[in-house]
């Protein structure tokens, strides 16, 4: 395969790295050893992997020497052409795993997130709905050692919720929560449904990127901040004192009001990490849609407007629309059991990556006429 003296340098980087790693000179330099690690951790996986497909290339070579050999019988022969052909699909598997493990990385797989959640089409029954996703994703944080704080929280009577907006901060948060920005539908029978009809309710999920001040400035005269007493359940100081803070960023018309900490300072904060992801991600989009053109770089278009995953629960099933996912175990997903999904929705991506890097290949080299 293409890349192999760079794999080769990485495979004996790698085992020079796990040597250097039990070495006392670098067990007492912590410093040094948490960037070792580090460098070893991003290795691993392509090192692993280019060893097995090295190991099944022998084999196949062996085999097939036996092939040639004269007096062999006949069945055996068989039996080694059958072989031949399973280890050859395990080494194409192998070679399409190195191949996506290669892609250059993306840099905001460890961002930060900020996600709206807001119940859609369908009243309370989206309301309610709006809290299972909530619900769904804080499980699946907790599995995975993410932080979760929620910066505003506007609940019904209920218990469903009109709008809830929280971050997310861990390893690979983005690199995950990126591909559930979109329209969610859900198919059951409500509780309160006294003739067992199903009824078809929606939310909508908004995943941004949390971007430092640093990154992404806010001009103060762009800015106008309003403060107002806070609402909903929170005791007695947060209803009778004026903390909870509204600021509009002129320009934009954009709008952002947060209330669930105790201090207006807090709040103030809060409200423009919010303000700041939300312009962010704008302009992001805007400059995507000049240069992507025709080239996907996620998997779907991550249009909120655009449905992307229906939940069913009569038939247990989640189906994913954008890959054309269908998993029967529903209750599992929503208690946080993502993994199977995220799994499929990054291999779909990183199938779309690399069709993309092929057709950029062959446009640099194309072939003689």
């Amino acid at each position: 395969m293409e890349n192999e003296e760079q794999l080769m340098q990485m495979q004996h980087r790698f085992e020079e790295i796990e040597t250097r790693l039990n070495a006392p000179e670098t067990l007492s330099d912590s410093a040094k050893l948490t960037q070792l690690m580090k460098e070893y951790k991003r290795l691993q996986p392509i090192a692993e992997a280019y060893g097995e497909y090295r190991v099944l290339l022998r084999s196949i070579a062996h085999t097939e020497a036996f092939l040639h050999e004269p007096d062999s019988d006949e069945e055996m022969l068989a039996l080694a052409r059958d072989e031949i052909q399973e280890m050859q699909e395990k080494a194409a598997a192998a070679e399409r795993t190195i191949r996506e493990l290669l892609l250059p990385a993306q840099s905001q797989a460890d961002s930060d997130v900020i996600v709206e959640i807001r119940s859609g089409a369908g009243g309370e029954e989206a309301a309610l709905f709006a809290h299972s996703l909530h619900r769904m994703y804080s499980m699946y944080a907790d599995r995975q050692g993410w932080t979760q704080q929620i910066l505003s929280l506007n609940e019904t009577e209920r218990g469903g919720v009109k709008e809830i907006i929280f971050t997310l901060s861990g390893e690979n948060v983005y690199s995950r929560m990126k591909f559930e920005s979109g329209v969610h539908r859900v198919q059951r029978v409500p509780e309160t449904e006294s003739q067992g009809r199903i009824h078809t309710s929606t939310a909508t999920v908004a995943v941004l990127q949390q971007v430092a001040d640093v990154e992404f400035e806010l001009n103060p005269d762009d800015l106008r901040i309003d403060t107002f007493r806070s609402s909903g359940a929170g005791g007695q100081h947060i209803n009778k004192t004026s903390s909870a803070i509204r600021v509009t960023h002129i320009p934009t018309g954009t709008v952002v009001e947060c209330q669930n900490e105790r201090s207006q300072l807090q709040n103030k904060e809060r409200a423009l990490d919010v303000l700041r992801a939300r312009l962010h991600a704008k302009a992001q989009a805007e400059q995507d849609a000049q240069v992507a053109a025709e080239r996907r770089t996620q998997v779907g278009t991550g249009d909120r407007s655009e449905k992307i995953r229906t939940y069913n629960f009569p038939q247990s099933r989640l189906t994913d629309h954008r890959i054309g996912l269908s998993i029967y175990k529903l209750n599992d997903v929503m208690n946080g059991n993502l993994d199977d999904v995220f799994r499929a929705l990054i291999s779909a991506e990183n199938a779309d990556r690399l069709t993309g890097s092929n057709q950029e290949d062959s446009h640099e080299n194309p072939a003689p006429q």
